[in-house]
């Protein structure tokens, strides 16, 4: 059974408006061991019941022993959990946290191009995807992160995967966006889009490959409506996995 340990938060970076980076070092001193696309579990002192304390968040931080674990948190108004973390919690204050779990990771070898599709938080378990292929040179064939949100402003990590996409000829990186009145013009580093992500992967996979394999990361209904949507182009199965928020 998992146990519980405690964690040091030593700095929160306000990465938009609404969403926070916050980084853990475990006060027994390393960090623990993990697969990329797991999550951990915080118990937060929000409520008398114990499971009702508890709320899970993807790490995006690759598995180093000597890094802290970064959690990528959006503030929802009504979530009690993510209001105390955005309210209550400051540097140096201490967390107590499940060792990280969870099946939403990468099989290898890798041998399929992989498309990551999400939208807001839902890229943090494929930041520490790709961290990690980059970090220890796994083996890999074409990555495609496809990004959804509504405002440019709330682009998340949109700096370090313009960098990737402009030293890592197999990574490539398009950004939908929902409201934003005016889309900035597609360069060699990031593919902007007006809409939705779903228009984005409908375009470039309409011609059925099998070696891809789709990502999927986010609330709901987003991951609903894209799942069915691979369905209908000839994608199930073994070719789709997704991990869901909320």
């Amino acid at each position: 059974m998992p146990k519980w340990n405690e964690a040091e938060v030593v700095n929160i970076i306000q990465e938009t408006a609404t969403t926070r980076r916050f980084l853990l070092q475990p006060l027994e001193g390393e960090s623990p061991d993990f697969r990329p696309g797991q999550f951990v579990t915080l118990d937060l002192p929000i409520h008398e019941t114990r499971q009702k304390r508890w709320r899970s968040y993807s790490i995006a931080s690759a598995p180093n022993p000597k890094e802290p674990l970064e959690l990528c948190i959006v503030h929802l108004p009504k979530g009690a959990g993510t209001t105390y973390l955005f309210e209550a919690v400051e540097v140096g204050s201490v967390i107590k946290y499940k060792e990280p779990a969870g099946v939403f990771t990468l099989k290898t070898p890798i041998e399929r191009d992989l498309v990551m599709i999400c939208t807001g938080t839902g890229v943090a378990p494929f930041r520490s995807m790709i961290q990690n292929i980059i970090n220890q040179n796994i083996a890999h064939k074409k990555i495609h992160l496809i990004f959804g949100t509504r405002f440019k402003a709330d682009v998340l990590y949109q700096e370090e995967f313009q960098v990737l996409a402009e030293v890592y000829p197999n990574f490539s990186y398009s950004v939908a966006l929902s409201r934003e009145e005016e889309i900035p013009p597609r360069s060699a580093s990031v593919d902007w889009v007006s809409g939705y992500v779903h228009g984005v992967y409908q375009s470039a996979y309409q011609e059925l490959r099998p070696d891809v394999q789709f990502l999927i990361c986010g609330w709901q209904d987003m991951v609903d409506e894209a799942v069915d949507n691979l369905k209908v182009m000839g994608y199930e199965g073994a070719q789709v996995k997704v991990e869901l928020y909320g």
